[in-house]
């Protein structure tokens, strides 16, 4: 257990949402913390239907650095993207950390899991044959002590789970769930999620166990309600949309999904904190909800109700 208390992991967690060079502080502190901790548990990494995206997020890790996360945080064992091995031989590496650390792993699984065919996806060989993805991922699951889900096409289906696909792709619990594996699931969604949800998540996993999660299964500390923290509130209540991009005005007439979304983007930022898709005047496209990307049934016109009720009201 490291000598950081929950209370203080929280408090720094938090901070790094402030500004942008808190990020560094808050980040870099349970870094430091974990690194001296010891604990550096087996990670299987899977990727499945993806764009890689969620993988290139984490390489863009600031405070830690990926090579800091992986080296002294985590011991990653297996990563299709970023390790040499490929074929028979990388199989073989999932197979011994089974072996060897069965119940100590902890699963990271990027993509959704297609099931209307074993072809659409297959991850490594064995004798030369490629192993369903769904499948590798019933084995690592059964070793696990926990996992995560990393990106929204594995939290939720995300963009090949969308209408009109042909894959039967479905996300990570329920494919779990099917398969009576009850190991913990911790969403982390976006597309891509920001580098500090995984590694913060994966900070309090080691230390403190599943943290508190809302009723989507992601962690309510990098998940808060956004639309009352977004630079362009005001004009949403005043009833002021932009008509064109470009305008200072709320961007829900142009498509923004601020009014459902879930994340702390707006503080956080992207890119050492400099910018978010607000800012940099691009509609929030509600990649962290389980709807994304086709938002259907969303509840937007049910808060544009409850916007003008308040309008008329006041």
């Amino acid at each position: 257990m490291s000598g950081m208390s929950r209370r203080d992991f929280l408090r720094l967690a938090v901070a790094s949402t402030t500004v942008a060079g808190s990020t560094a502080t808050g980040m870099g502190k349970i870094a430091k913390a974990l690194a001296e901790s010891g604990s550096l548990p087996p990670v299987i990494w899977l990727q499945g239907q993806s764009c890689s995206g969620c993988s290139v997020s984490i390489l863009n890790a600031e405070y830690p650095d990926l090579v800091e996360v992986i080296t002294g945080v985590i011991s990653l064992k297996y990563h299709a993207t970023v390790m040499a091995a490929t074929g028979d031989l990388s199989t073989e590496v999932i197979d011994e950390v089974i072996r060897k650390q069965k119940g100590k792993v902890i699963m990271v699984v990027e993509g959704a899991i297609p099931l209307a065919d074993e072809h659409y996806c297959t991850l490594g060989q064995r004798n030369g044959k490629g192993i369903p993805f769904s499948e590798l991922v019933l084995e690592v699951g059964r070793a696990s002590q926990a996992a995560l889900a990393f990106g929204t096409c594995s939290a939720y289906g995300g963009i090949p789970a969308a209408q009109g696909q042909l894959t039967g792709a479905t996300s990570l619990i329920p494919w779990l769930k099917k398969n009576s594996i009850g190991i913990p699931v911790i969403n982390v969604p976006g597309c891509p999620p920001h580098p500090d949800w995984m590694v913060g998540t994966i900070a309090h996993v080691l230390w403190y166990g599943i943290p508190k999660l809302d009723d989507v299964g992601r962690p309510t500390l990098f998940y808060p309600d956004t639309h009352e923290n977004c630079e362009r509130y005001s004009y949403f209540e005043a009833g002021k949309f932009a008509k064109d991009y470009g305008e200072p005005y709320c961007l829900y007439e142009l498509g923004c999904k601020g009014p459902i979304s879930h994340c702390d983007v707006m503080k956080r930022g992207w890119n050492g904190g400099v910018n978010n898709c607000i800012t940099c005047g691009a509609p929030c496209i509600g990649c962290t909800e389980p709807t994304f990307p086709d938002h259907y049934g969303d509840g937007i016109g049910n808060m544009m109700s409850m916007r003008n009720t308040k309008t008329k009201t006041a």
